[in-house]
């Protein structure tokens, strides 16, 4: 019997998208579950076994170009800029979707990925509960801790690193204020009156409920905003018809991905990957592009194949080791299942990950990919990484239980549902 509805808003970014579906496949058997998205996530979403509805507006291929530039995007402020201004006539079209399918639909709750900050402004609009989901706990501003996008900064052990830790969450706060500055019109006419409320929390996410999908352990920051709720990773990867590796019996085996984005950089890491396997001939190496709308495989030689997609969920636990981005689901991936890694940030939050995982001894962060070989020496010859990357995993499994936000949605929708039937008379589930 199902007790309500939850619309689940995503960018069709595996990264992103896929936590969403995780959380989908967990309130499904319990709650009218819609996810929404564009049209090239339609596939990804019936793979899970969930209802999705196209959000028209948003053109797949242009999107991809502004995400993902041939260029490193990284922390500058110029290119962060130049991409904010690309991405603000999406915003506009799917903030003027959005209001037209919340004009007639009343959903008991929504959950929006924090990517998609039009989504809870429209939602607040039309009285709607709505929920701010992030897998990169890192950008949520904190009163402690290093700030993201800093180049993957780490706690401070000194009076001068808090000093630098402090400088930096101001510097990301007055770097947000300036291109609020920028282009308030067009951020105001979107439903955002300010960058920050009164009591200092960031206004693009929610003020009821920000589900972090993160653990504690990996984490720098310990004083949360009060609406956070740590809810561990949600790993999820729909099953895929892409070609999938074979594993042979006796063989060890090297995954190397960069995730879906930054697909200017994957020849060279691929080539560099090509340079060094003759050094680790034990090993064979699977490199990833992760495109699960295509289907190859290529051998570049004995030792090195390289794959359109790999399918984490089904193949993780079959490598020795794994090359990756420090993207929050492949490392988490990693984590749960004891496997140790290189990690190597290309952009975004990677580099803030890639510290945290360094820190805490489950990874080598590699910062020169020319450094490749002794990287992979020391991560394969390295037992306390193994031991302690193994201890997390055991942690993982018993801590983190999708019990907790099952829960929180439970009271939500217990607490609130006729409050909010009754707001405005508006019928459920219409679209």
């Amino acid at each position: 019997m199902q007790h309500g509805q939850i619309d689940l808003l995503a960018p069709p970014f595996k990264g992103h998208l896929h936590p969403i579906l995780a959380m989908g496949r967990l309130l499904a058997p319990d709650y009218d579950i819609c996810v929404f998205s564009s049209a090239s996530a339609q596939a990804d979403i019936e793979a899970a076994g969930l209802k999705g509805i196209i959000l028209e507006s948003v053109d797949d291929k242009v999107l991809m170009d502004i995400v993902s530039p041939p260029y490193v995007v990284g922390n500058s402020p110029l290119a962060l800029r130049k991409q904010f201004r690309g991405v603000l006539p999406f915003l506009q079209k799917l903030s003027q979707e959005l209001e037209e399918i919340y004009s007639t639909r009343r959903p008991d709750l929504m959950i929006a990925d924090f990517v998609i900050p039009v989504a809870g402004l429209v939602a607040d609009r039309f009285n709607i509960p709505w929920w701010t989901s992030i897998p990169p706990v890192c950008v949520l501003e904190c009163p402690d801790g290093p700030p993201a996008y800093l180049g993957g900064l780490q706690p401070a052990t000194s009076p001068l690193g808090e000093l630098r830790n402090f400088l930096g969450r101001k510097l990301v706060r007055v770097f947000k204020r300036v291109i609020f500055r920028c282009y308030a019109k067009e951020i105001k006419a979107l439903g955002l009156q300010q960058v920050y409320r009164k009591d200092g929390s960031e206004a693009i996410y929610s003020s009821r409920r920000i589900l972090c999908l993160s653990h504690q352990g990996l984490e720098f920051t310990h004083n949360w905003p009060p609406q956070v709720s740590l809810i561990g990773p949600m790993l999820y990867s729909p099953p895929t018809s892409s070609l999938q590796p074979d594993f042979l019996a006796g063989k060890k085996y090297i995954l190397v991905t960069l995730g879906t984005h930054v697909d200017a950089q994957k020849d060279r890491v691929c080539a560099a990957v090509e340079q060094v396997v003759e050094k680790f001939p034990d090993y064979v190496f699977h490199f990833t592009d992760g495109h699960s709308e295509t289907q190859s495989m290529r051998k570049i030689n004995e030792q090195l194949y390289r794959f359109s997609y790999i399918n984490y969920q089904e193949h993780i636990a079959s490598y020795d080791l794994v090359v990756h981005h420090a993207g929050t689901g492949i490392l988490y991936h990693c984590l749960l299942n004891g496997i140790p890694s290189l990690a190597y940030p290309v952009d975004y939050d990677q580099f803030d990950y890639a510290a945290r995982l360094e820190h805490h001894g489950f990874s080598v962060w590699l910062k020169d990919i020319s450094n490749l070989d002794k990287a992979l020496a020391t991560a394969l010859a390295s037992e306390e990484m193994k031991c302690r990357v193994k201890e997390f995993a055991g942690t993982l499994r018993d801590t983190v239980d999708a019990g907790e936000f099952l829960e929180l949605v439970r009271e939500h929708m217990s607490s609130s549902a006729t409050e909010i039937h009754d707001l405005s008379g508006i019928p459920r589930g219409k679209i």
